[in-house]
This record gives structure tokens, C-alpha cells and sequence, in this order.
């Protein structure tokens, strides 16, 4: 049986996520910049859907790629 993972945000008891913390949010992208399942990473459902809020927010001031080449 395989542990589970934990949400780096529920451990560290992160009030706000923000958009402009492009770094941080990088590392819940694929290679192709695609926002990685909840499954994979190990968030919980809240701080996934926020995560997934700032990287789109992210991507359409042009901070982050909406696909790498």
C-alpha cells in the first residue's frame, strides 16, 4: 500500500496563494506545461482548486506559458 501524499499547503498552513509567485506554481505544471492532477501532486481539493485559479490567472497576464515548445 502506498503512503500517501501530503498537501504542501495544508503542511505549511498557507492562508493565500498568489498568482505572482510564478516559481512555486511551476512545480504543479507537466514538461508541457499542463497543470498536473490532484492525485499526482498529493493537494487537497481545496488548495488544488486555487492553485489551478492562480496559474490560469498567471497565464493570462502573461507571467507563465500556456504551452512550452
Amino acid at each position: 500500500m502506498k503512503k500517501r501524499k501530503r498537501c504542501i499547503l495544508c503542511q505549511h498552513k498557507t492562508q493565500h496563494l498568489d498568482f505572482k509567485e510564478t516559481q512555486f506554481l511551476n512545480r504543479f505544471l507537466t514538461s508541457w506545461s499542463k497543470i498536473r492532477p490532484a492525485r499526482e501532486v498529493g493537494n487537497c481539493a481545496k488548495h488544488h482548486r486555487e492553485i489551478t485559479r492562480a496559474i490560469k490567472n498567471a497565464r493570462t497576464l502573461g507571467l507563465m506559458p500556456y504551452v512550452k515548445r
